[in-house]
Order: structure tokens, then sequence, then C-alpha cells
């Protein structure tokens, strides 16, 4: 890795920088999933990371915008390994697997996903482009899971991220019981994906004894 890492506000940072963010970040992490997002403040991150309370503003606008990043390094850490979590011998059976993944950790760590979703769906501006940077990587990794081409893949990845987003909520603010999250994410990817492979042109047969 160079010295240089590019976030998403305005700047890029050297290693001492980059590693003071990330303090930031595990700090704002670690209080999300203790009290929730009202826990989180800008006065307390900067008292758990240790550093003055100004210094987290140069690295994020405000705690929506902190706490998206936070979803950003949460998405990247449960995805990681996408070929052990999308499991399958199809398209369909490795994004299943990786939907449901993603929902079953979400739910063993509801209070952090309800205050990282809190943020993420906000309306404040200085969001928009993490969230940005956020859901392109959610897409990169559904379209990892898929592997192979399928028809229509651009708009297959959007609707199930808004599928993934809409299970998110369920969990968190809703309450829904993890099972029938899982399920849901299940039914909808398959009938997504399976819709988009039959809607693909049949190739023709070869004449007997030819091979295309």
């Amino acid at each position: 890795m160079t010295g240089d890492v590019r976030i998403t506000v305005t700047r890029a940072l050297n290693k001492e920088q980059q590693a003071r963010r990330e303090r930031l970040l595990d700090a704002a992490r670690r209080l999300a999933h203790e009290g929730g997002y009202h826990a989180v403040t800008m006065h307390d991150v900067a008292d758990r990371a240790g550093v003055a309370r100004a210094t987290v503003y140069r690295y994020f606008a405000t705690k929506d915008h902190l706490l998206t990043e936070v979803a950003a390094t949460w998405a990247h850490r449960i995805t990681a390994d996408i070929d052990a979590l999308a499991v399958g011998e199809t398209p369909v059976e490795r994004l299943t697997a990786l939907l449901e993944r993603i929902v079953r950790v979400a739910a063993e760590e509801r209070t952090l996903t309800s205050a990282i979703i809190q943020a993420v769906t906000s309306d404040d501006p200085s969001v928009d482009d993490a969230r940005t940077v956020l859901f392109l990587f959610v897409r990169d990794r559904l379209s990892a899971a898929i592997g192979g081409p399928v028809p229509e893949r651009d708009d297959i990845e959007i609707v199930l991220g808004h599928v993934l987003l809409a299970a998110l909520v369920s969990l968190s603010s809703l309450r829904r019981p993890v099972e029938e999250v899982a399920r849901m994410v299940r039914t909808a990817g398959r009938m997504v994906l399976a819709g988009a492979l039959a809607s693909a042109p049949a190739v023709p047969a070869a004449p007997d004894g030819q091979e295309h």
C-alpha cells in the first residue's frame, strides 16, 4: 500500500493521518455498537479515539458522514472473502448465499446496523459521496457473487442493492425476525436473477453432427 490513501472527503492522507482516521472510525463503530445512533457524538468519538475534538471535523463533516464511512468499513469486513461467502454451483446459489450472510451478520449486530442505516439513509448532503462509494462497493460484491455474464446485469445489481437495504431496514428499524428477512432476500435474489436468466435469448441448437 502506498503512503497516501484517498478518502471521500477532499484530500489524500499520509500514513499517520490514515491511522488517525481509522481510530476515529473504530471509536464511532464501538459507540454505535454499544448504544446505537444516539450514542455517537463527535465529542465522544474524539474522546474515545484520544484526539482533540476539533480533529474529528478534519476527517468527517458530520456525524452521518462519519457513520456512513463506518458502514463502508463494515461492508468491507463482512464481504472480504467473497469466495468463501458466495458458495454455490450456480449464480443464484452464490448470490443468495451472500445476501443471507449479510443479513445474518447484521442481525448479530442490530444496534450497530440500526445506527449505520439511519446515517446512510440521511438527507445530510455530506453523506452523498460516501453513500455513492458504499453503494458501488455493494454492487461490486453482488456482481462478484453472481459471477458469469447475465442479461441486464446493471439493473439486477441496482434492484438487489435496494432489496438488501430494505432487508437491513426490516431488521434494524422494523425489528423483523432474522429468519423472515433471510427468507425474503433469498426469495428476492432467486426471483430477480432467475427472471433475468429466463429472458436471455435462447442459443440455437447445432445441427446434428456439428458443434457451436
